[in-house]
């Protein structure tokens, strides 16, 4: 039987934005349903959201991000075999965002394209340990760059439209970035997914496909939050289940438990039906709001430093189409 050595994450980086819009800023761009003033803080228990500025792209967060893992490791571009750009939000529909990133970087690495709404940046973690188990690449960068704040609707004309366009004032803008390559012990331990397509009608963009390849309506993201959450809650309590049962761990082996966050409400829910203790939270949707992939990248990225080897940290994603994702690494 042939035994692979472990694959790991070596080093993490975050970027954000400069610029910061408080929700009360936002409630009063948006206008036109005669919302009490503070009510769109009060509901999601976002008080702020970083965004970019119209210099500011996807590949821009996605950049800096990078060049802080690679520095955190000492590699440069020369030492990465795979670029993988993982995320919701892409500069261009072609090429791919990757060879954006790249060509800022310097590097000649293999590079593409990996998305799947907000567990992008899990699943790239996921697909560069693949590509090390299967010998095709010795070395993965997986970036995530996501400006989702480009698809709130700017303004709304009764509550209707709110309702529809709610979700997308939850968001805010960053970028994550880390390196993937062999450890001496631990590395990915486990990984699960979970995924229930027939719901993929419940939130989305729908510009820029073949379906709606120009704007108009389609450009914001619309969806229902409720019903989404009511998908998430069903599935996530079960899934972290079975991560137990075939880990054998509980909350207390583990330094760290990573949630995807879209609101507060939202957050404090996960708490409520898992029993995760709220220490082990990295909590970051009061202040960057939900940053799409990006959000369990930021997390780790401000935990990083202070792992010890053999620290564990659970990472848990939740994303649209819908799916629900697991990981649980161990810091060599």
């Amino acid at each position: 039987m042939t035994t692979h050595p472990p694959v790991g994450i070596v080093s993490a980086g975050a970027a954000l934005p400069d610029q910061s819009v408080d929700t009360a800023e936002l409630q009063e761009r948006i206008g036109g349903v005669g919302l009490p003033p503070g009510m769109l803080a009060a509901v999601t228990g976002i008080e702020s959201r970083r965004v970019a500025r119209d210099d500011e792209y996807a590949s821009t967060l996605a950049i800096r991000a990078a060049r802080q893992a690679l520095d955190a490791a000492g590699r440069t571009m020369a030492d990465v075999d795979l670029l993988l750009y993982a995320s919701a939000t892409r500069d261009v529909a072609e090429p791919a965002t990757a060879h954006i990133v790249q060509a800022a970087l310097g590097g000649s690495a293999h590079a593409l394209d990996l998305s799947n709404a907000c567990n992008s940046f899990l699943n790239g973690i996921d697909a560069a340990r693949a590509f090390v188990l299967a010998g095709r690449a010795a070395r993965v960068l997986v970036v995530t760059g996501e400006t989702p704040t480009r698809a709130m609707r700017p303004t709304v004309r009764d509550a209707a439209e709110l309702r529809r366009a709610f979700a997308g004032y939850t968001f805010g803008d960053a970028g994550a970035a880390v390196l993937v390559e062999p450890v001496d012990r631990g590395g990915i331990l486990d990984v699960d997914t979970v995924t229930r397509s027939a719901h993929w009608t419940v939130g989305g963009i729908n510009s820029g496909g073949s379906r709606y390849p120009r704007g108009d309506e389609h450009t914001y993201f619309s969806g229902d939050g409720h019903e989404l959450r009511r998908v998430f809650e069903d599935l996530g309590p079960s899934v972290l289940d079975r991560v137990r049962e075939r880990t054998g761990h509980g909350w207390d082996d583990y330094a760290h438990v990573l949630v995807h966050q879209v609101t507060r409400p939202y957050l404090d829910r996960f708490v409520e039906l898992t029993g995760v203790p709220k220490e082990k939270l990295v909590v970051t949707v009061d202040r960057l709001g939900n940053v799409a992939s990006a959000t369990l990248g930021v997390q780790l990225a401000r935990v990083f430093a202070g792992l010890r080897g053999g620290d564990r940290v659970l990472f848990v994603g939740l994303g649209g189409g819908i799916s629900v994702m697991t990981m649980v690494w161990e810091k060599a």
